[in-house]
């Protein structure tokens, strides 16, 4: 039967556009649908992790998303804890979420702050190049119903209320913690609600670009009675970000009482127009499936969870990236059906450790900092704050330096896995690189200045280390692949480095820059690897000779 498109994503946020960005760069043919347009200033996601920012460099994108960043070249990227903006500091966490422009031997790409509605113009800016990709806004998915052969999805216009339905492959929702996709499909969400409730305002202040503070940072928390929360500076324009922490009881700010808990938070009298205010509550929460079949959930539509540590969106492009391969391996013929059930498999556990940072993170905020003497201009006073300030750089260090989590995490365990009889290296804020099957392929600059990850492929990555390999098994590794269609290139980068971060002269790499598989040996069966790898058989029992590295 015709098809309107190979996949249907609902909903053009940053995760939807991620998947679709996965899937077209491969050749698929994508519909996003969007019953909004995606307008307005709300700021949501301001941190772009540096994982985030690598997938970005991967789709061609990144040096435009700096370009896209608001903030000067100067800005210092730290995060200060201060008593009012124009008050006593208590604590600074220089480089916060790794944001400051250098390179660093861990990762290919450091971190961005940059508004969320100008990650996703950059990422439209790039799929407007992709001619297999269509983006409608005003359409309403309204039901999706899944049978053996297709989804229907059913879908209104915003615009004239007229119905269609179309006929898709598969489906991703990526639609929100509201999802229709997930409603349709009878899955509910599961976890704790009303963690804290907080307002966001957006503000134009030409008065605070004006008159700065002694020592600048992107991002001020706010630590005194009348307005504890955060502020920063958003955007050009003067436009600034200042979150309040709303009281027991609280639902709603009057005009006047936003203005006072902003000029509290600044210290001093500021003339201000208020452009958006947000009201939220925090609260963590989990899909009781991902979805299955020929219909997938990611992002909010699956979880959801505080967002102190930046990691919403970055999650839910990491769920993109995940399901965008896997669906493309399958439309094009060579994955197996194990790598669609491996979704939710891989991603589950990362979303459990991830909400669970967000949470902790969640436990110490503003008003957990305050002291009556605090703001005393005295040597009590001044006592007083720096104890204070030591405590902050305890409690909040796993969250504004979490680079463990950002690229630690890793999916050991996971079927699409060949396990090697190691064990994977303790999760923890420290990242500690490793090439355990399931973790992040350890990054390395190579002589030429370029980034490692800059040689894989969108497919599979044969990486061969040392001066000796086994030709004869890199042929029946590329043999296996070569019959069922498999994308593999193969790389030997003639680094030394590359064996001691490595550990195996043979390492494959997936397309989402996870190992596979890693090892020396002519023995094991190539076929048995790749079978496992691409999701259409694990390796049998006679064939699980795979010895250490």
């Amino acid at each position: 039967m015709p098809r309107d498109a190979q996949v249907i994503i609902v909903g053009a946020g940053p995760v939807g556009l991620a998947a679709a960005l996965e899937l077209g760069l491969r050749g698929i043919s994508v519909l996003v649908l969007e019953k909004q347009e995606r307008a307005g200033w709300h700021p949501r996601a301001k941190t772009t992790h540096v994982r985030t920012v690598e997938h970005m460099r991967r789709w061609g994108i990144a040096s435009r998303l700096r370009e896209m960043a608001p903030l000067a070249a100067d800005c210092p990227p730290d995060i200060l804890f201060k008593t009012r903006l124009f008050g006593y500091e208590l604590a600074c966490f220089e480089n916060a979420f790794f944001t400051a422009k250098k390179r660093d031997e861990r990762f290919s790409e450091h971190a961005q702050w940059i508004p969320q509605y100008k990650v996703e113009a950059v990422l439209r800016e790039k799929l407007t190049t992709l001619p297999n990709v269509v983006i409608r806004l005003n359409a309403e998915v309204t039901d999706v119903h899944q049978s053996v052969d297709d989804v229907k999805v059913q879908i209104r216009n915003g615009a004239t209320g007229a119905a269609e339905t179309l006929s898709v492959d598969y489906v991703i929702g990526a639609d929100g913690p509201g999802s229709t996709v997930r409603r349709a499909l009878g899955i509910a969400m599961n976890g704790e609600r009303d963690l804290g409730n907080f307002l966001n305002v957006i503000i134009k202040c030409p008065q605070l670009g004006q008159s700065k503070p002694e020592r600048e940072a992107f991002i001020y928390w706010i630590v005194n009675p009348e307005s504890p929360g955060a502020l920063g500076q958003m955007d050009t324009g003067d436009l600034w970000a200042f979150m309040t922490v709303l009281r027991p009881g609280e639902e709603e700010l009057t005009r006047p009482e936003i203005f006072n808990r902003l000029e509290a938070a600044v210290g001093r009298p500021v003339e201000a127009e208020i452009i958006a205010a947000d009201y939220w509550t925090a609260s963590r929460a989990s899909a009781e499936s991902y979805g299955g079949g020929r219909i997938f959930l990611a992002g909010d539509a699956c979880h959801v969870h505080p967002p102190f540590g930046g990691y919403g969106m970055n999650m839910g492009i990491s769920d993109a990236v995940d399901i965008g391969w896997k669906l493309a391996a399958v439309l094009q013929g060579w994955g197996g059906a194990g790598l669609l059930t491996s979704y939710e498999q891989e991603r589950r556990p990362v979303h459990d450790v991830v909400m669970n940072e967000a949470v902790s993170n969640l436990a110490v905020q503003s008003q957990h900092l305050l002291h009556d003497k605090l703001e005393e201009n005295s040597s009590e006073g001044e006592f007083v704050r720096q104890r204070m300030g030591e405590n902050i750089l305890k409690a909040k260090a796993a969250e504004f330096h979490t680079l463990g989590i950002v690229l630690g995490v890793n999916y050991s365990g996971s079927p699409l896995v060949a396990p090697d009889g190691t064990k994977p290296p303790p999760l923890s804020t420290t990242y500690i690189p490793s090439a355990h099957p399931g973790c992040l392929a350890p990054h390395l600059w190579l002589a030429d200045g370029s980034s490692l990850y800059d040689h894989f492929g969108l497919g599979f990555t044969l990486l061969v280390i040392g001066d000796d390999p086994d030709d004869e098994f890199i042929s029946a590794l590329q043999q296996a692949f070569a019959d069922i269609k498999a994308p593999l290139r193969t790389i030997a980068p003639q680094d030394p480095r590359l064996h001691e971060l490595y550990s195996a002269p043979l390492v494959l790499i997936r397309p989402d820059q996870h190992i596979a598989w890693r090892g020396e040996f002519a023995e094991l069966s190539a076929k048995a690897i790749v079978a496992r790898i691409c999701g259409h058989s694990e390796i049998g029992s006679s064939e699980t000779r795979i010895s250490a590295v």
